[in-house]
């Protein structure tokens, strides 16, 4: 259990982050805990991995990557033990695999959409918007990208030193001058942590800026995402949870406490409307978002009626 709880802090803490390598993390390490455990029977057996999975879930409540992976992984029937530490383990090691391919395929299928002298926009440090950018650049054409910060994480440079290992000429740029700087741009290419089956996109804090300016000045925007990053509970209308982080990530605690009558507001993520979205760009195809349902539906395999026999978080 302790490794377990090892990596539920480190999701938590944001050490391990990104919505794929979320994904993945949380696979391997269900995938890890079934081997390592100790339990006489299936019955206890199923009990332990059931408490592994509410943990790991718990972490990160936007990040729909995350409750998605260990579904995939949940998903084994056996009638022993080590028969199920057989099937996680094949179930865990399909996803890592699956998750692995589609940031590859994304980058394919998007690259096409990038001309050659384009200049991108990107934020927060996606696997699979960079992929898309480095298949590009990967084909000979010469591209531009600028990149905000990310604050108060400063993921955008994590983008920037892959983009540059990557002999990618980037800008880095604070998240405030995103508008500022659209008129150079050509294309917005941007990560989500989830998609909503109505096409709406969840993704770290200014995105929804970003695509407002970038509708504004009538640039593209494409979003890539896996097709484990839509979110099948909200076919019922649910809502994805927007995580609240620490405002110790904005303001330390010391000069907090000389400030009494300030509060500090730090929201990780925002919601993207659809209407500033031209394209998300899946490992499947690329489509429109209003055919977020259509994703949820064939490829996650939840319609109606497995939404309403379905009670856990």
């Amino acid at each position: 259990m302790k490794q377990l709880k090892e990596t539920a802090a480190k999701i938590k803490s944001m050490e391990i982050r990104g919505a794929g390598r979320i994904a993945r993390a949380v696979a391997a390490e269900l995938r890890d805990y079934a081997q390592r455990l100790a339990a006489d029977d299936i019955g206890e057996f199923n009990e332990k991995m059931k408490l592994a999975e509410e943990l790991l879930v718990s972490t990160r409540p936007t990040a729909v990557s995350l409750p998605n992976a260990v579904r995939a992984v949940m998903r084994y029937k056996a009638k022993t033990v080590d028969e199920a530490r057989m099937n996680i383990k094949k179930l865990a090691d399909e996803f890592i695999t699956g998750s692995e391919n589609a940031v590859k395929r994304i980058g394919e299928i998007g690259a096409k959409r990038v001309r050659d002298g384009d200049t991108i926009m990107t934020h927060c440090n996606s696997s699979a918007a960079i992929s898309i950018i480095a298949a590009a650049h990967a084909q000979g054409k010469d591209i531009k990208v600028i990149a905000t910060e990310s604050r108060p994480r400063l993921q955008g440079l994590l983008t920037i030193k892959q983009l540059d290992s990557l002999g990618i000429k980037t800008s880095l740029i604070v998240d405030s001058a995103v508008r500022y700087f659209m008129k150079e741009v050509d294309l917005v290419v941007i990560g989500a942590d989830a998609v909503t089956v109505n096409g709406s996109v969840i993704n770290k804090i200014g995105t929804s800026q970003l695509a407002m300016a970038a509708h504004e000045s009538r640039r593209n925007v494409i979003i890539a995402a896996e097709t484990y990053k839509f979110s099948p509970r909200t076919i019922l209308g649910e809502l994805v949870e927007i995580e609240e982080r620490d405002a110790a990530e904005v303001l330390s605690r010391e000069k907090l406490a000389e400030l009494p009558n300030v509060s500090i507001k730090n929201p990780a993520f925002d919601v993207t409307p659809r209407e500033y979205i031209d394209l998300i760009c899946t490992e499947v195809g690329a489509i429109p978002p209003e055919m977020a349902y259509v994703i949820i539906k064939e490829f996650l395999g939840w319609g109606i009626e497995e939404m309403n026999s379905f009670t856990s978080p």
